[in-house]
């Protein structure tokens, strides 16, 4: 309670620059989201679904906390761009949970109606549009991350894409953490497709400067009848650092979305993803890699709900563990009784490389229909002796046998990235990251003034 009564208090003392300008529904909401987290509290270790991630301690920590962007100045000509070359996209800048186009918050808008840009700006320009969707699918009972951020989140990315309208350029958003103090950060993106609409959206989290950084973010996604998203995050921030991401998914009839989390570096990262299928025919793909070594945890909770019938997901999580790290997968599929003809796969596969890494899953089936496909697996072990063997006895030396081992691995995630020049980019990071080559996925030539 002292912790959370920290947050209450921080809460309330800067309610007035937190909720400057806002419109009358989000102060309503704000207000619900405060409520919820004081019964709420944060989660104990007893708590089964945070059970091998106890987060408490480190919101407890000594942070600062911005209510208005601090004036940090980029140079456009070298802008960061999450060093992926051929890939053309609409880069969007998230600057210590604040968005950042030219020291402005603007938006976007095309010619066919295509919004994008700040969530600040997006509620004081359209408040109708935004308050239709925003906390909508994201409850804020029994998830206390996410309502901590619906009461402090002040900025982030908006992204609308009109009935019919396919998006042709990726979006990319790049949230960059530069501080010279120890910080906490939450921003919020909301994701909006009408239906027979289409988009792709990247997610690239990094940290520039040393200092421990918290972030707690949260992402809805809406995809309306027979639209199409594609969403991928690759977190890269390092050991010093706290990632809790919180990602709600809700798709319509015939709807179909891909989402990825690629975790090549981080302190301690929690990712929570849940996606709800609440049309019929809706399809949807869950892809996760995470690579760790030294003291890193990574900590994946998914929950995919299929609520009418025909609906198909496939999960697929696969873990690298070296030295000391620690990774846990807890991932459910829920078929409610209306949900007949489902098809639903879940798989987690890890590879330990050390005596002392360690690995917590548990995949779960809650099934009430009686007419479906389903399965779920697990698998936590080493490398194959007898592949090695075979590979060293044409010639190939024991540590490039186990890089390539480990390079085939991983390809079962990533040969799923839909994008090519990111597909070749997240290649060549993931095998720079088993070597032990890469510390950041990040050639930044950003000059920054504080």
């Amino acid at each position: 309670m002292q912790t959370t009564d920290k947050y209450l208090e921080l809460f309330h003392q800067n309610r007035e620059q937190i909720g400057k300008d806002d419109p009358l529904f989000l102060k309503a909401l704000r207000e619900k989201a405060i409520k919820s987290f004081q019964q709420e509290g944060f989660p104990g270790r007893k708590e089964e679904s945070y059970k091998y991630t106890h987060l408490e301690p480190v919101f407890d920590g000594e942070l600062s906390f911005d209510f208005q962007p601090r004036h940090i100045h980029f140079d456009d000509a070298d802008i960061f761009r999450c060093d992926v070359p051929m890939l053309d996209s609409n880069v969007l800048t998230v600057l210590n949970g604040f968005f950042h186009q030219n020291g402005e918050g603007g938006l976007t808008r095309l010619d066919n109606g295509i919004i994008y840009g700040g969530l600040k700006e997006a509620i004081v320009q359209y408040p109708d549009l935004v308050e239709k969707y925003l906390g909508k699918n994201a409850p804020l009972k029994d998830e206390p991350f996410v309502a901590l951020n619906t009461a402090f989140s002040q900025d982030g990315i908006f992204l609308y894409v009109p009935e019919g309208v396919q998006m042709e350029r990726p979006v990319q958003i790049i949230n960059l953490l530069l501080s010279d103090k120890n910080q906490m950060v939450q921003h919020r993106n909301l994701l909006v497709l009408e239906p027979h609409a289409s988009a792709q959206v990247i997610i690239c989290d990094h940290t520039l400067s040393p200092h421990m950084f918290l972030t707690n973010s949260v992402t809805e996604v809406y995809t309306g009848e027979n639209a199409d998203m594609d969403l991928l995050r690759l977190q890269n921030e390092h050991n010093n650092s706290c990632q809790v991401t919180n990602t709600w998914i809700k798709q319509e009839s015939n709807s179909r979305c891909q989402h990825g989390t690629i975790t090549l570096h981080g302190g301690i990262v929690r990712n929570n993803l849940r996606i709800n299928l609440e049309g019929k025919g809706a399809e949807t793909s869950a892809l996760g890699l995470f690579l760790i070594d030294k003291m890193q945890h990574v900590d994946s909770y998914t929950v995919i709900e299929h609520l009418r019938e025909h609906s198909t997901s496939n999960q697929h999580y696969k873990g690298v563990l070296d030295d000391s790290s620690t990774g846990a997968f807890n991932g459910k599929i829920h078929v409610h009784r209306d949900a007949q003809k489902t098809e639903a796969f879940q798989t987690n596969n890890n590879i330990l490389l050390s005596d002392t890494a360690r690995m917590h899953t548990k995949p779960r089936l809650e099934i009430y229909a009686d007419d479906v496909k389903c399965s779920h697996g697990a698998t936590v072990g080493q490398l194959d002796e007898e592949a090695l063997f075979y590979l060293q006895s044409r010639g190939i030396p024991k540590d490039e046998s186990r890089l390539m081992l480990m390079d085939a691995f991983t390809w079962d995630v990533i040969s799923k990235i839909k994008q090519p020049s990111l597909q070749d980019r997240i290649t060549d990071l993931v095998s720079k990251r088993l070597r032990g080559e890469l510390s950041r996925c990040n050639n930044c030539a950003m000059h920054c003034e504080d």
